[in-house]
Formats: C-alpha cells, sequence, structure tokens
C-alpha cells in the first residue's frame, strides 16, 4: 500500500470527525440556545479548539498529497538555489 494510499485514508478519518465535531457542535449550540450553560459553552470551546486543530492537520495531509513532503521541498528547493549560483 502507497503513502498516498494511507494519506487518503487519515484524510477520509480527519473528514469524518470534522464532520461528527461539527454535528455535535451544532447540537450543543441548540441546547445553549435554551439557556446559558458554562458546561455547554467550555464544551463548545473546547469542539471549536478541535476542530481548528483538525482543520490544521486537513490542510497540512492535503499539501502533503499536492507538493509532497515538507522536507523533500526544502531540499529539492537548495539544490536548485545551489544550482543557481554555480552556473552564475
Amino acid at each position: 500500500m502507497s503513502n498516498v494510499e494511507q494519506s487518503m485514508r487519515t484524510l477520509e478519518g480527519i473528514n469524518r470527525e470534522i464532520d461528527e465535531l461539527s454535528e455535535h457542535r451544532t447540537d450543543l449550540y441548540q441546547r445553549l440556545a435554551e439557556g446559558h450553560d458554562p458546561e455547554l459553552r467550555a464544551e463548545v470551546k473546547a469542539l471549536d479548539e478541535r476542530l481548528d486543530a483538525l482543520w490544521d492537520e486537513h490542510r497540512q495531509l492535503r499539501a502533503t498529497l499536492r507538493w509532497g513532503e515538507r522536507d523533500r521541498i526544502i531540499a529539492r528547493a537548495r539544490a536548485e538555489e545551489r544550482l543557481e549560483r554555480h552556473a552564475a
């Protein structure tokens, strides 16, 4: 199994978790609309933070799938830079 196949499954897992947490957050907001509850508000805040982290992970994984591993991109850019300096 290739890294891309493994990553795609991970991407699907991230999407699934985002969907589940978003639905749960919607339920919490509906319950909060019924009245102020500090515990529910704290749970919403924790969900928001987790969703932010998942979206960051999602974006990073998509970039990796599209352009490759960060370290390899940097190594390639440095090699090109050295070639340009030697050609000048």
